[in-house]
């Protein structure tokens, strides 16, 4: 039990460190190219800091364990778009532009439905998979010729950083948050067993520590004035979990869940919470205190309902 709490408490800290360097040089390298930290949220950081969750995938997928990837999916959906905005609105008021809310916030809604539709069989096939995952190979190039490089959404920093500095700090960043995120993941479920929680709970207690890089990174981000790349890196991670990590693993073998109407239960309360969120950003042009604990208490449901 100790072994794993240290393990537990080592992942936190090097996910904190990684974070750290991550959102810096990412808004550097933003900076020098004149592209916004919206956009580089939405990409680099988001899809780094899913990796965690692709990697829960492809092992799931391998191993038959198709329940504990969805499950995965869905809580680490949930955990984002309610928990990770709150607690990041806590620690600085989340500034959106309407246009912004539409496009992306209509991405993620997007490939929520897609998830739920491919799921709707209690089955996910690898031709499946690979259809979703062009579909987000697409809206990532559309987002690059059409957003990428028009303006600077905020400037964050002083100092703009070339490739050859910024780059390795994001990739070493990046890496850090992946091992952080691995030893949180692997060693929580093991003290969750040990403590004797049902595998139902272990499940969302999984997606909950996937979330963990992009809480970590969108609230060191907020706590800096970097509101583009708070609300780009989780709105992104919302699109990239539910096609592409979902698709990733479908690629290595077939998913099959166990009762696929507690799937649909799961997910629409998942794509429910979204839209509330969405919603609300739209109306208040971002996220206040007073919302953030309507975010958060938007999360607490899912241990009932996931």
């Amino acid at each position: 039990m100790f072994v794993e709490l240290a393990g537990f408490l080592v992942g936190l800290a090097l996910l904190l460190i990684g974070a750290d360097r991550t959102v810096d040089s990412a808004a550097e390298l933003g900076l020098y190219y004149g592209i916004s930290t919206f956009f580089i949220g939405v990409t680099i950081i988001s899809i780094g800091t899913s990796i965690p969750e692709m990697t829960t995938s492809i092992y799931a997928a391998l191993y038959g364990a198709g329940d504990l990837l969805v499950g995965n999916i869905v809580g680490s959906e949930t955990a984002q778009i309610t928990l990770a905005i709150g607690v990041v609105a806590l620690v600085s008021r989340i500034e959106a532009d309407r246009r912004n809310v539409l496009v992306y916030g209509g991405a993620m809604i997007l490939a929520m439905v897609i998830m739920i539709l491919v799921l709707e069989d209690g089955e996910l096939i690898r031709s499946e998979g690979f259809l979703m995952m062009l579909a987000y190979v697409a809206f990532i190039h559309d987002l690059y010729s059409n957003e990428g490089g028009e303006e600077i959404a905020e400037e964050v920093v002083e100092e703009r950083a070339p490739p050859r500095e910024a780059i390795p700090w994001i990739v070493g960043g990046i890496a850090l948050v992946v091992a952080g995120g691995h030893l949180m993941v692997t060693n929580g479920v093991a003290i969750a067993r040990v403590v004797g929680i049902p595998e139902f709970l272990v499940g969302l207690l999984t997606g909950l520590g996937t979330t963990a890089p992009e809480i970590t990174v969108a609230s060191l981000a907020a706590t800096r004035g970097e509101a583009g790349i708070s609300v780009g890196s989780l709105l992104g991670s919302n699109i990239t979990d539910p096609v592409f990590s979902l698709g990733v693993g479908a690629l290595f073998a077939d998913v099959a869940v166990a009762d696929p109407r507690t799937v649909f239960v799961s997910t629409g309360y998942m794509l429910a919470v979204s839209i509330a969120v969405l919603a609300l950003m739209y109306w208040r042009r971002g996220i206040d205190r007073r919302g953030a604990i309507v975010c958060i208490l938007l999360y607490l449901p899912s241990f009932f309902v996931l």
